[in-house]
């Protein structure tokens, strides 16, 4: 089985391309299905947004399954064909695609590097896929897994702390005039949408107060009503900015509509406590002397700008940090999917037993009328000794002399003067090894320990160490000492 992802971003191809990719929500129970419906894909996620459109998929074969996957997002609009989509799209398995994915669930890899969003819609589409089980085993651990990395990411550094859109910027910038918004009051002087951004994301911060002014005064009731605030007379808002600690104009106006006479009025009013402005409107709205009014700080959309671009630095250089994060994470989720590869071993080995032990128990069973009950135990126990040392007594002399023997040279490689390079190489056997044979010899205590422990002994004195270079100046008197304990076990 292989992890893939197979899609287009911002990166890969214009936004004509990614919107006739894109799948709506109310289709994407019925994606999913039909992704799931191609021979080979075992598992399926897609994720749909304004800036991606991808495809993570559990295939059997690499080859196929980007075949598949790519005649999927092919069928997905009929009007693009394949030759027209290939150039777009980008290919990823196993641990590439999961470092894609864990990437991408922490915004490394977004237009805006740590926004929020990209979690809530990757929530999203995995919660749809569990909802119609195209997500199974795998692509569940993943995804999971992926979330709580993005969740470790925006924790762990401050890659989301700092502004990178407008409207939060100047919400950036008000919290260093006014340490805290609380009990601030703001004015919005337009409807202009990143104005409106900008008050919701004040108001999300700590402003109680929000008076609105627009030429059309029932757009001004209509936001008022929005922002739980009061509408004011647009040929008024002038002798109403002294109430104001906030001012965010952003309107179509092409010449000013606050001037350096309206804020010196304002700020004499309220007794030089300082005001700020904001000017988002391109023409400006606000006249730019007034930067020269005492207690006056006026940011126009290119100080926003500059902020925004400071604050891209910061968390580029977070971002580092991040991928680091993810780096560590893709090798813990490696080893969880290598550790799915003897997953079939271990049921078989289960069955296995479960086989013989039924079979021993019938022969005991069938022996019920003529034995004791002492008798049933000891032959079925019998009969799994000698089933045990059929299968793997040729296998003691070896396992007791290189497990002994690697743990001796290992521990005691000072008392008999054991080269440093070759015990290094019998510790390795040790090391490699070590846990299987200490299974053999656990499962040898309940048969004949004593017998085995005396044969590889001998077999051991008697020449069985000699393709072992390491092992030739090991003296055998004093390892044949060390045995002796063991035969009583």
């Amino acid at each position: 089985m292989n992890i893939i992802v197979v899609g287009l971003s911002h990166k890969t191809a214009p936004v004509e391309i990614r919107e006739r990719l894109a799948v709506p929500e109310s289709r994407l129970g019925e994606a999913l299905s039909r992704l799931c419906s191609y021979p080979g894909i075992r598992e399926g996620i897609v994720l749909s947004t304004c800036n991606r459109v991808e495809v993570y998929a559990v295939v059997e074969q690499l080859d196929s399954g980007y075949a598949r996957v790519q005649e999927f997002l092919a069928d997905a609009h009929l009007s693009l064909s394949s030759e027209q989509l290939t150039p777009h799209l980008y290919w990823h398995a196993d641990d590439r695609a999961i470092c894609h994915l864990f990437r991408v669930a922490a915004s490394l890899d977004s237009m805006v590097v740590g926004e929020s969003q990209i979690l809530g819609q990757l929530k999203d589409a995995f919660e749809v896929a569990l909802a119609h089980k195209s997500s199974g085993v795998i692509l569940n651990k993943v995804v999971k897994k992926a979330i709580s990395v993005a969740k470790r990411v925006r924790t762990e550094t401050k890659i989301a702390e700092t502004a990178v859109s407008v409207s939060y910027a100047a919400v950036e910038l008000a919290k260093k005039i006014f340490s805290n918004l609380r009990e601030k009051t703001v004015l919005l002087v337009g409807a202009g949408e990143m104005a409106k951004l900008a008050a919701t994301h004040l108001i999300a911060n700590g402003v109680q107060h929000v008076m609105i002014t627009t030429r059309d005064p029932h757009n001004a009731l209509d936001l008022a009503k929005r922002f739980h605030g009061v509408s004011i007379p647009f040929d008024e808002f002038r002798s109403e900015m002294a109430a104001a600690d906030i001012v965010l104009c952003s309107t179509g106006s092409s010449h000013y509509l606050i001037r350096t006479e309206d804020v010196q009025r304002a700020v004499r009013q309220r007794m030089n406590r300082p005001i700020f402005l904001i000017d988002i409107s391109v023409p400006r709205n606000i006249e730019p002397s007034v930067k020269d009014v005492d207690n006056a700080f006026l940011f126009d959309i290119d100080d926003l700008e500059m902020r925004i671009e400071q604050n891209r630095e910061e968390r580029q250089g977070e971002a580092v940090r991040a991928e680091q994060m993810v780096e560590d994470e893709v090798g813990v989720i490696g080893q969880w999917l290598k550790s799915l590869e003897v997953i079939p071993t271990i049921v078989a080995l289960r069955n296995r037993a479960e086989e013989i032990k039924r079979s021993e128990l019938d022969k005991a069973l069938g022996r019920l009328g003529s034995l004791s009950l002492q008798d049933i135990v000891w032959a079925q126990a019998g009969g799994l000794s000698r089933w045990f040392l059929f299968r793997y007594f040729p296998l003691m002399p070896v396992a007791f002399v290189i497990f002994f023997t690697a743990g001796l040279a290992e521990c005691n490689r000072a008392p008999f003067d054991i080269p440093e390079a070759e015990s290094e190489l019998v510790a390795g056997f040790h090391t490699e090894y070590s846990g299987f044979f200490f299974a053999m010899f656990f499962l040898a205590e309940y048969t004949e320990m004593f017998v085995v422990s005396v044969i590889a002994s001998v077999l051991f004195l008697g020449g069985w160490w000699a393709p072992l270079p390491a092992l030739q100046e090991i003296p055998l008197g004093e390892i044949s000492i060390g045995l002796g304990p063991l035969w009583l076990v």
